[in-house]
């Protein structure tokens, strides 16, 4: 079984927190990286304060212990890519990435400005072809910094792996939906990042709460479903995780260290029967909508 570390934060110390995290899945960084992505959650416009993207506060502690723990010379880019509705250039400024960067001598990088290189795939019996953006292959140690968040959608919970489908350097992602959860499997099959932090200090589910969570592991798919329990959905109804698991990306089967994961779930805003019907009419209306495009396109 995979292992996956759940610390609470105290007075925002996220830094202890993540060192924390880090000592408890016995995890060390590889004293020779230099040069080192990090892809936060820049999903759209909302802050950290909605629950919706990492805080670059967050970002910052990574950054800070990366420095400390390897080198003060190692070159950091935070990644992210245009999406259909979310331009980089705007979310750098708005979600307060654009000081970080100047403040912590880090680069911003739009995935979907950078060279990249077209790879194939199969997931199960589907042929997945995507771009592999040139500094992700490229990178000494890639580092995952997500969010959890309950989703509407079929894939239900957006967490570790759904995070690397913002990898893909393709503005309109939305193609992908008709074979969503074979395309997050493919795209962390090609990019496979090597260490999963998670920012959970502010979570997204039927509302926004305080929750005061980091997370570690090596294994996304066993932080996945983790998050899944905490977010009181379960793992195997995830199709998406379970192709992930069965593709070899890691367990669903897991062990914890530091507080109990249901400690964290009576904390999480879960969805109630209103949410669940709410879910099923979001998916036909999405589809709806989602034929609409292709057809127009």
């Amino acid at each position: 079984m995979s292992l996956v570390s759940l610390v609470e934060i105290q007075e925002k110390q996220f830094k202890k927190a993540i060192i924390d995290s880090l000592q408890l899945i016995d995890y060390n960084f590889p004293p020779n990286a230099r040069n080192i992505v990090i892809k936060p959650n820049m999903c759209y416009y909302w802050d950290y304060s909605t629950g919706c993207t990492t805080d670059p506060k967050f970002v910052a502690s990574v950054i800070d212990i990366l420095r400390e723990q390897i080198s003060s010379k190692v070159n950091i880019s935070l990644v992210e890519s245009d999406a259909s509705a979310m331009k980089c250039k705007y979310a750098f400024k708005m979600l307060g990435y654009e000081d970080l960067a100047q403040q912590y001598n880090v680069s911003l990088v739009n995935l979907a400005n950078e060279q990249s290189d077209k790879t194939t795939t199969k997931v199960g019996k589907k042929t997945v072809t995507l771009k592999v953006p040139q500094i992700i292959k490229n990178a000494d140690l890639k580092i995952n910094v997500t969010k959890i968040k309950y989703s509407m959608e079929k894939i239900k919970i957006t967490c570790a792996l759904k995070n690397i489908f913002g990898c893909i350097p393709y503005p309109r992602k939305y193609i992908y939906h008709p074979f969503l959860s074979e395309v997050i499997v493919a795209a962390n099959k090609l990019m496979k990042f090597d260490l999963c932090i998670l920012d959970g200090y502010i979570a997204q589910g039927v509302g926004t709460r305080k929750m005061g969570l980091v997370m570690a592991s090596t294994d996304q798919v066993a932080l996945d479903a983790v998050a899944a329990k905490i977010a009181g959905v379960n793992p195997n109804s995830i199709r998406y995780l379970q192709l992930a698991s069965r593709e070899g990306l890691g367990k669903t089967d897991f062990t914890t260290k530091g507080l109990p994961w249901e400690y964290f779930g009576a904390k999480y805003p879960r969805r109630g029967v209103k949410e669940k019907f709410m879910s099923k009419a979001f998916e036909i209306v999405h589809k709806m909508h989602l034929e609409r495009r292709l057809m127009l396109d």
